[in-house]
């Protein structure tokens, strides 16, 4: 757990909101893998390196840029600041250094988390290439960021998770999907430590408690950003079907392959739901 969080929360604070400077973004995206090209596509964009953040950790993940991207959604005004990259507790990252980050954006302002991962699906009306919106999800990390003394001194310490994930806000998502002609689906996530996949027996087992998708990320920001009234958007990028579901042998590789696939699709979604958010503040 880490020691002195708050004064480390505010000595990191001035550092992102000097980056930020007179920008207001429409939400944060923490993007997962494969799925980093979004940031690449905004105008006028600007880098922060995580390694100059105060007391932030740096990704090691395949793919993982580890640095916040701020820039504006192509031809229009709407600003997004994105992580390129996040941090996993496979990596060896505590609960709460994997929290910091979404803790730290919430302390300048923003109060919208959209958090993107790839994931496996249980769920064979999911397929691979699909988009899958969270609209619950099952945490068997073993690990929550708001354990301990200083978490309860940023927020109250017991955090309800009834409607984690925004339902307004995913209905706004499902609107634009439908619009854009991509495939949304919605399901409940469930999150394990990794950075091993699961044994089909382990699937099967998951699939009678109601997962749809499986992954090994998201949860503790989602934990992080409720615990200080974030709304949250969850959403599964479906690049494999989960060990033992339809043959389902899951390669880091494919992974990435499929993702890069998604590129356009998902900027589809992005950009609009950015839109979205930027107006309803214009209003």
């Amino acid at each position: 757990m880490r020691e002195y969080l708050i004064e480390d929360l505010q000595l990191a604070a001035p550092v992102l909101q000097e980056f930020l400077g007179d920008a207001h973004p429409a939400c944060a995206i923490v993007l997962g893998s494969g799925l980093n090209s979004f940031a690449d596509e905004l105008e006028r964009k600007r880098f922060l390196k995580y390694a100059d953040v105060p007391y932030m950790k740096v990704s090691t993940g395949i793919g993982h840029k580890g640095r916040f991207v701020l820039g504006n959604v192509p031809g229009t005004e709407a600003k997004v600041l994105c992580m390129q990259g996040r941090l996993h507790g496979y990596e060896g990252f505590t609960a709460q250094e994997v929290a910091y980050p979404i803790w730290l954006m919430h302390e300048v302002g923003i109060d919208t988390l959209v958090t993107t991962n790839a994931a496996g699906s249980l769920n064979p009306d999911l397929h691979v290439g699909d988009f899958c919106l969270m609209a619950d999800h099952i945490n068997l990390t073993g690990r929550n960021p708001i354990v301990g003394v200083e978490p309860a001194q940023i927020a109250e310490r017991y955090v309800p998770m009834v409607g984690a994930y925004d339902e307004e806000l995913r209905g706004t998502v499902l609107d634009i999907a439908q619009r854009e002609g991509v495939r949304v689906g919605e399901g409940v996530y469930l999150a394990l430590l990794g950075p091993s996949f699961e044994t089909p027996a382990e699937i099967r087992m998951f699939r009678t408690w109601g997962a749809d998708t499986v992954a090994m990320s998201v949860v503790e920001e989602v934990i992080a950003a409720r615990h200080v009234g974030m709304r949250v958007v969850g959403m599964s990028l479906v690049t494999n079907m989960a060990s033992g579901v339809e043959g389902g042998d899951p390669q880091s590789d494919d992974i990435l392959a499929v993702a890069d696939d998604a590129r356009e699709p998902f900027s589809k979604l992005m950009r609009g739901f950015v839109r979205y958010l930027h107006d309803c503040k214009d209003r």
